[in-house]
């Protein structure tokens, strides 16, 4: 039985690509949580003032302007509408939970 300390190392090439990708995997993760930790003050302040939890011309100026950001930056601007979507749709649970919790 084989286990993960068995396994040849890869490539010193691959090794170095795979390093910049867990760096960048580990940076998404930080810049994800300060975002939710901002969003969930947010979130807090919309229900102690009567908010709405969503705010859709909000969220549709700033997928328009993700989406030019990614043209600019060459990542596919359905990619990024998608990952945007996601993290919008998250973060209006979470801000129905908090005006739930009120």
């Amino acid at each position: 039985m084989s286990n993960l300390t068995d396994t040849p190392e890869p490539d010193p090439q691959l090794a170095a690509f795979r390093r910049s990708i867990d760096n960048i995997d580990a940076a998404l993760i930080h810049m994800l949580a300060e975002r939710f930790r901002i969003t969930q003050a947010v979130g807090e302040y919309k229900a102690r003032v009567t908010l709405p939890p969503a705010d859709p011309q909000r969220e549709a100026r700033q997928i328009a302007r993700l989406r030019n950001l990614a043209e600019e930056a060459h990542l596919d601007p359905e990619f990024s509408e998608k990952f945007l979507r996601f993290i919008i749709d998250e973060v209006i649970r979470h801000h129905e939970q908090a005006r739930e919790e009120r």
